[in-house]
């Protein structure tokens, strides 16, 4: 089942806002100019919504796309795609996760990396 955004992590030293505007042109459409408000950085790729915030969890940077109109069906193919396309350490949750799934769930996490792909356990609280 298609979620209805996409939130994803990638390893802070290794990209910032200008790479990610390059992948998302290439794979959304063309990225509006980002507009700073805080520590958040927005903009438009194509036609979806995209947030930016640097450290976001630590050395994190989180990456959320406000859409299911995007070409990939989860969190997890998006990642595989940054990693891909970034060459950086990308973290997101194995699938959609809700509240009633309780904490215990919440740690739950895939890691995509030059060593490949593996579940974790991230404790982002």
């Amino acid at each position: 089942m298609r979620q209805p955004d996409i939130e994803i992590y990638l390893k802070d030293a290794d990209v910032d806002h200008k790479a990610i505007a390059a992948w998302l042109s290439q794979a959304l459409g063309t990225c509006s100019d980002w507009v700073q408000k805080g520590q958040t950085y927005k903009c438009k790729a194509g036609s979806v919504p995209v947030t930016w915030l640097p450290k976001a969890v630590g050395k994190w940077n989180s990456l959320y796309l406000e859409s299911d109109q995007t070409p990939w069906e989860d969190d997890i193919a998006c990642a595989r795609a940054a990693f891909a396309a970034l060459n950086v350490e990308v973290r997101c949750a194995p699938g959609s996760w809700v509240e009633e799934e309780g904490e215990e769930t919440a740690d739950r996490w895939i890691r995509i990396s030059a060593d490949g792909e593996e579940e974790i356990t991230w404790k982002t609280a």
